[in-house]
């Protein structure tokens, strides 16, 4: 069974963000202090909903200590289920308007979350990507194989949403869009799931750098790969069933991400 940490007051917070884990205590500390750094500078009432599989390195027990000093909900799952139904389950805990995900192990930024949140607020769009692949956008620490299937990865999904990076783990969406979502895939490819079947008809692509893992294990693995291509599958013939709405799409450069920070900085 499931089972969540209380929140410390009953007022909901502008934004939720899930932190799926699963053998992250190297690094998740950092991650939950980072978070609540950028939320405090922009005066951003957020909390995080951590889902843990189980981890057999104590990162549940981590997480219920960094709870008793943060606005943080953990829940415990009882093995290692997925990341793509951690994600789903994190949503359905999450009390914000609007969720995101993020990952444990720092590779996105999370000074980031408020400016994709001002922006989601100001362009009303469904969805806010953290993209690698947009001009300003990019990689590091990434072997040239993983990168190249990545990207490849992303032009495959081009025929289901004309989002660059489709396979982001980096973004944000309404909770309404994510709630309730039947997802076909447990792996990580959470973010083009919520795109097809969350019906998104507004997106906006933000540029980032991804930084590759340096403590903690990879969760990348040649089953992962093969289920993304079943996943494909499945959102073709979803898309078949249901067509596709008409997906507005803009990318926002670095220099207009810079300026919104700025802003944001000061206030929104």
């Amino acid at each position: 069974m499931s089972a969540a940490h209380p929140l410390p007051d009953a007022t909901a917070p502008a934004l939720s963000i899930i932190v799926p884990t699963y053998n992250e205590r190297d690094r998740l500390a950092d991650l939950v202090e980072a978070v609540f750094a950028a939320y405090a500078k922009r005066g951003l009432d957020g909390e995080l909903v951590i889902v843990d599989d189980n981890s057999p390195d104590g990162t549940g027990a981590l997480a219920d200590d960094l709870a008793t000093r943060h606005r943080i909900q953990v829940i415990h799952r009882r093995g290692k289920l997925g990341l793509g139904t951690a994600v789903i389950e994190g949503f359905e805990a999450a009390r914000a308007p609007i969720v995101g995900v993020i990952d444990a192990d720092l590779s996105h930024p999370p000074d980031l979350l408020p400016s994709m949140l001002l922006l989601m607020r100001r362009t009303g769009a469904d969805v806010v990507i953290g993209s690698r692949y947009i001009p300003g956008g990019g990689t590091k620490n990434w072997p040239l194989g993983r990168l190249m299937l990545s990207r490849l990865a992303c032009v495959l999904a081009r025929v289901l949403t004309p989002v660059s990076d489709a396979t982001s783990g980096f973004f944000l969406i309404r909770r309404d869009l994510a709630r309730g979502v039947k997802i076909s895939a447990g792996g990580f490819k959470i973010c083009l799931e919520l795109l097809v079947r969350g019906r998104a008809a507004s997106i906006v692509e933000v540029p980032y750098v991804f930084v590759g893992r340096t403590a903690g294990e990879s969760k990348m693995n040649v089953k992962e790969a093969t289920g993304f291509l079943q996943q494909l599958r499945d959102l073709r013939a979803f898309t078949r069933q249901h067509p596709p709405l008409h997906q507005r799409h803009q990318r926002i450069s670095a220099a207009e991400l810079a300026s919104l920070s700025r802003q944001s900085a000061g206030g929104d």
